[in-house]
């Protein structure tokens, strides 16, 4: 259905990851084709397995419709309960904080334990890495692997969430998850106010790291009409670019987004402390807008609260 997509901004942004402060990549730039529908050797809902989803690793058929499914990937434990593929989940990984119900586990999708991941009787395990050859472990013990990597666009975000749909036997919730994702982020982009030249800067850690906007954070914010000043950047670092002070001093940007704040202990208080920041734009006028990390690191259903945290800032700058 796609082609096989590099995951995120690779060992740099995985290390940011690790350390909780730091974004999954995404490098896309804005599209507006359609969503295309999973392949399947069979209609997902209400249904005739065996199923054929193509993911990064290849068509993977499902055999029949899974009960015993791990998750070790966050965005992908959200999108299965939203899709309500929730009661046939039976383990998630450590990091896969939300929704609160998600059997939450020791398992780690950082450093996959093919021993441990086994002990649980997975007949379908769901990863958006392909760390210490997982995929090719797993498959020696015949358990289905559906690799559906970190989306570098909405719209692969949209198909990532068919995806798993068609793969988990609910296909017509997913297609609701994702036609009202589609036209809550269209209402917010309408609802947004125009032409107001704003510029912003969105922050991943405090080393500073940044955004640009042809990534699929850059591609929310676009929604708004918001000028990147990371788009400056000497070195896009594939879409990732370290930043230094002086560059974003100098940028001065009206609004400042931290994504750092639950793992870092980031707000406007502490960038005033930073050399040159103390009479930076955005903090003098009180626009400094505090992200929750998890909703601003993940590809799934939440992006719409991500989108309309922005939103809501952009109208409060532009009203000034």
């Amino acid at each position: 259905m796609r082609p096989v997509r590099t995951v995120f901004a690779g060992a740099l942004l995985g290390t940011l990851v690790l350390a909780g402060c730091g974004q999954p990549s995404t490098t896309a730039t804005p599209a507006a084709s359609p969503v295309t529908s999973p392949s399947a050797t069979g209609t997902a809902t209400g249904t005739a397995f065996p199923v054929t989803v193509e993911a990064a690793n290849g068509k993977i058929t499902i055999p029949k419709r899974p009960e015993r499914i791990i998750s070790l990937s966050a965005t992908h434990t959200e999108t299965l309960f939203a899709i309500g593929a929730g009661p046939q989940v039976i383990a998630v990984d450590d990091r896969s904080n939300y929704p609160a119900e998600a059997p939450k586990t020791d398992l780690s999708g950082f450093k996959p334990n093919v021993e441990a991941i086994i002990a649980h009787k997975p007949d379908l395990v769901v990863v958006s890495d392909d760390i210490d050859q997982i995929i090719t472990e797993l498959g020696k013990v015949n358990v289905p692997v559906l690799w559906e990597p970190a989306a570098t666009g909405l719209d692969e975000a949209y198909d990532e969430i068919a995806d798993l749909g068609a793969a988990t036997g609910n296909e017509a919730k997913a297609d609701e998850v994702v036609t009202g994702m589609r036209t809550s982020l269209d209402k917010l982009a309408a609802e947004a106010p125009k032409a107001k030249n704003l510029t912003y800067y969105h922050e991943l850690d405090q080393t500073p790291y940044a955004a640009t906007s042809k990534t699929f954070i850059g591609q929310l914010y676009g929604l708004f009409g918001v000028i990147n000043i990371a788009d400056k950047a000497p070195d896009a670092a594939g879409g990732y670019p370290k930043l230094s002070a002086e560059f974003v001093a100098q940028a001065d940007p009206d609004l400042i987004f931290l994504a750092d704040v639950k793992c870092c202990e980031q707000n406007k208080a502490a960038l005033a402390k930073r050399p040159g920041w103390q009479n930076l734009s955005a903090i003098k006028n009180d626009q400094v807008v505090e992200l929750d990390d998890d909703v601003a690191s993940r590809w799934g259903p939440r992006v719409v609260d991500l989108a309309r945290t922005i939103g809501e800032a952009v109208t409060k700058a532009a009203a000034r």
